[in-house]
């Protein structure tokens, strides 16, 4: 896999087929980026586990924090480093020793580690580095058009909304 681009069915496959996301990292500083995608994935339906040995026990945005990945209560279909490149190594480990695997290991925006990389990849783990998840979102469902962003995508079909209330758009186009 070319770390340095990734085809938008790549991506797009990753989010339509995980469920149960450990989002290493997680803040309950609702400033911290890691708390604003913790609170939106969430609200597009994903299962989002935070892992944050500095308040484990405690709750976030309704969800149980854990201290570790060992610690979370059944399978992790994606295991999201809200750490620094160099503790991805680690944690990346850490995903390695878990039963079952998990599919996908997702490194956020300017956290990368190749060999971190490689091993799970030998390992049949699916790996994105220096992406955020919720941006990708964004920009494959057009919601990020919303505020003016270009997303690259181009389409004349009309996106799908998904659930309620406040607007929100699907990854799949009809």
């Amino acid at each position: 896999m070319d770390h340095s681009n990734y085809p938008n069915d790549y991506i797009r496959g990753i989010l339509n087929s995980v469920k149960t996301i450990a989002l290493v990292g997680a803040s309950a500083n609702p400033a911290r980026p890691s708390w604003i995608v913790t609170k939106y994935l969430l609200e597009r339906g994903y299962d989002v586990i935070p892992v944050n040995p500095g308040i484990a026990g405690t709750e976030l945005l309704g969800k149980k924090v854990y201290g570790s990945l060992a610690e979370v209560p059944g399978p992790i279909d994606m295991v999201e480093i809200f750490r620094n490149s160099e503790a991805a190594g680690p944690l990346t480990d850490e995903a390695l020793a878990l039963d079952p695997l998990p599919k996908v290991i997702w490194m956020q925006l300017s956290v990368r580690n190749d060999e971190a990389a490689a091993r799970a990849e030998a390992k049949g783990i699916k790996v994105v580095m220096d992406r955020c998840p919720k941006i990708e979102f964004g920009r494959l469902s057009g919601e990020i058009s919303w505020q003016g962003v270009n997303s690259r995508m181009l389409s004349s079909k009309k996106p799908v909304l998904s659930g309620k209330g406040f607007q929100k758009l699907g990854l799949n186009r009809p």
